[in-house]
């Protein structure tokens, strides 16, 4: 049986440093694009929200073939990004009912770094998901949009088991010392109990019905624990 997921997406082409310069982003290309293709190829329909309704835009670097592994992974991940036509028409993220999905999937990218980590639209959908039981997927630099579920310093995924691009991985892409603030570091201020593996590998936690990976390469293995359960 076909079922409807809402992948919440970025909508920042940058962010802000400590310095006040703006470093060119969006969403991480593989962090779609597995996710999508897996998801698609197995039947099921895929729903775009942003916030404002705004066309997300693809951070250039995750297209690139020694980023994304290969010329061939590089053209196949812009491939999907062209064909997905739910990309040119994305919903408003304010409009997104969680009542309309049967799960909900929230890539990274350094974009929500600026935008859903203060969302407030994103902070209500994330919290009525944990609290409805259905499958929420968060992966790489978008469990920073987790930050916008606190109410007086409080988040409903205080004390959950959660991954995510660690301080390490922050440091290897030579970011770590010129962000504002640090993912790892606010994930565990928020309360969650953060878990990792190695650096770059695949690493994902299934916590009740929170499904979190730590990086890039996870979003596939992530995309995979989902589908269990669809």
């Amino acid at each position: 049986m076909s079922a409807k997921l809402l992948f919440v997406i970025s909508g920042a082409s940058y962010w802000t440093l400590k310095d006040g310069t703006r470093h060119a982003t969006g969403y991480w290309a593989e962090e779609f694009a597995a996710p999508y293709r897996a998801f698609t190829d197995a039947g099921h329909q895929v729903t775009v929200a942003t916030p404002r309704g705004v066309v997300p835009t693809v951070d250039m670097m995750s297209l690139r073939p020694d980023m994304a592994g290969s010329a061939e992974t590089a053209l196949e991940l812009e491939q999907i990004i062209r064909s997905a036509e739910e990309m040119r028409r994305p919903l408003q993220l304010s409009d997104a009912r969680l009542e309309d999905y049967d799960a909900v999937y929230f890539p990274g990218g350094h974009g929500p770094m600026e935008d859903l980590w203060e969302d407030p639209d994103a902070g209500r959908l994330l919290t009525a998901a944990l609290a409805s039981g259905k499958p929420l997927a968060v992966v790489c630099h978008a469990p920073a949009a987790l930050l916008s579920t606190r109410i007086r310093g409080v988040s409903p995924f205080s004390g959950y088991r959660v991954t995510g691009f660690t301080n390490d991985e922050e440091e290897g892409v030579g970011l770590a010392s010129r962000a504002r603030w640090l993912l790892e570091d606010e994930l565990k201020v928020l309360g969650v109990d953060f878990v990792r593996g190695d650096m770059w590998k695949p690493y994902t936690v299934v916590d009740r019905n929170l499904y979190t990976g730590q990086n890039p390469a996870s979003a596939e293995a992530l995309a995979a624990e989902l589908l269990k359960v669809l």
